[in-house]
């Protein structure tokens, strides 16, 4: 890690906690148009947003707003008259202190605002030139603090009136509540409703990695014709490189045995290929392990004549709500695994917007809030995000003479099978590999010795 040029570094999402950024809901709300209407996005076409933006941070603000109420009711020309005039009668004495009025006639006026107007002059504040203070004419800009007071005002009238209603033994009555613009959750916007005259019909199947499974080999020669075509366009394989003896090896034959206890999820424990169709045909796959506590993302493929829908934010959203679903039944399982993050590459840094996310300390193997990490990546392509200069990994190897090896066909103790060898290089190969696993799999394991 701390030599390599790209350190990679284990990503896990919080799902339970997880809201969807604004460029999140952009991708799904263009899925569902796509699906609906057959409309295809015209805007960027890039699989992952590369850099998250600032409206993201601050996409609950017109919530506030429309808790508030607060409108610019400029609704009609005799309105703005109106407040022209008043505004004018109630401020006459304080502008006469600040100098004198400039006088329009009505015939500029009436380019702006229509016909109608009145024929005699009015008198009408210029807006001020930058830096010169406020334009009288426009309605007063609220800040946040602001509207902040206003909303607790309100709250204190409404509690103060329902406490005094009550101590008089009269019915409470509140105040109209302020108009709540409470966030879609991710399941909202996903599985929204569509017409019964829709465009395109996608459905997303899980089936199990294996050839056992009649749904997996079915579909086993279109998905790898998925991956083929994906390899070679995306990651400019050659087609000769994509046989299915790699495919298979690397993304069907998994060494996780599938289990299906009684307190797990339905589908069970074990290697899955989430299929994603449209319209009758396979566009993208997901792979993923499900895992006691966790999915794990392994790996993504899809048609890249579909790029202008994002498939990899989309499928990575949906594991999301996957993962919250499979939460339901097995309270445990409650992380999704990004596999790797990658600071130093920018194309690998999407999987640091799908938050809260922590990362992995390479020295220590606590897990880290991303937030914390980022500066110190900013300067430094590694590091270890442990602050604590004192503390170390608790599941190092402490005991190498526990660790188990397997030598002529006995396993055995460390201890016991280093007191046969006398080549003293020996015991620095078997401590690398008990730093790298840790203490318990060192027992749990066997290390091969001829």
């Amino acid at each position: 890690m701390d030599q390599t040029c790209c350190p990679q570094y284990t990503i896990r999402c919080h799902p339970l906690q997880f809201q969807p950024s604004k460029s999140h809901k952009k991708v799904l709300k263009k899925m569902l148009k796509f699906l609906a209407k057959g409309e295809i996005s015209k805007g960027n076409c890039e699989d992952e947003p590369m850099d998250s933006t600032v409206e993201d941070a601050v996409d609950g603000d017109f919530a506030l707003i429309n808790k508030l109420d607060i409108k610019c009711d400029l609704k009609t020309l005799s309105d703005l008259k109106g407040s022209i005039e008043s505004e004018e009668k109630e401020k006459e004495k304080s502008i006469k202190k600040e100098g004198s009025k400039e006088f329009i006639h009505p015939q500029s006026i009436e380019e702006k605002l229509g016909s109608g107007e009145p024929s005699h002059p009015i008198k009408v504040h210029i807006g001020p030139k930058p830096g010169k203070g406020a334009d009288l004419s426009k309605p007063p800009c609220r800040k946040a603090r602001e509207m902040r007071k206003e909303r607790q005002r309100l709250k204190r009238m409404q509690q103060a009136s329902a406490a005094a209603s009550e101590a008089q033994g009269q019915p409470v009555c509140l105040l109209p509540k302020a108009k709540s613009n409470q966030p879609k959750s991710l399941e909202d916007l996903i599985f929204q409703s569509l017409p019964e005259n829709a465009s395109h019909k996608l459905e997303v199947r899980l089936v199990p990695a294996s050839f056992e499974d009649p749904e997996f080999n079915s579909s086993f020669n279109q998905s790898f014709s998925l991956y083929t075509k994906y390899q070679v366009a995306i990651h400019q394989e050659a087609p000769e490189i994509c046989e299915k003896s790699e495919f298979t090896r690397f993304l069907c034959s998994s060494p996780l045995e599938a289990e299906h206890p009684a307190d797990g999820p339905e589908c069970g424990y074990g290697s899955f290929h989430q299929q994603y169709w449209l319209d009758g045909k396979i566009i993208a796959v997901g792979v993923l392990d499900i895992l006691p506590y966790c999915v794990s993302s392994v790996y993504l493929y899809y048609d890249p004549d579909y790029s202008f829908l994002s498939l990899g934010v989309y499928s990575a959203l949906r594991e999301i709500a996957f993962t919250r679903q499979l939460h339901e039944k097995t309270s445990q399982l409650s992380y999704y695994y990004m596999g790797f993050y990658i600071h130093s590459c920018p194309k690998m840094r999407y999987k640091g917007q799908y938050r809260p996310s922590d990362l992995l300390c390479p020295e220590t193997y606590v897990w880290v809030p991303i937030e914390q990490c980022l500066p110190s990546l900013d300067n430094s392509k590694y590091c270890r995000f442990n602050q604590d200069p004192e503390a170390e990994d608790e599941g190092r190897s402490k005991e190498l003479d526990r660790l188990r090896v397997f030598h002529r066909r006995s396993a055995m103790p460390y201890g016991v099978y280093k007191n046969h060898q006398e080549d003293p290089s020996e015991e620095a190969g078997v401590l690398e590999y008990a730093n790298l696993v840790g203490q318990k799999c060192s027992e749990r394991m066997l290390l091969f010795r001829h």
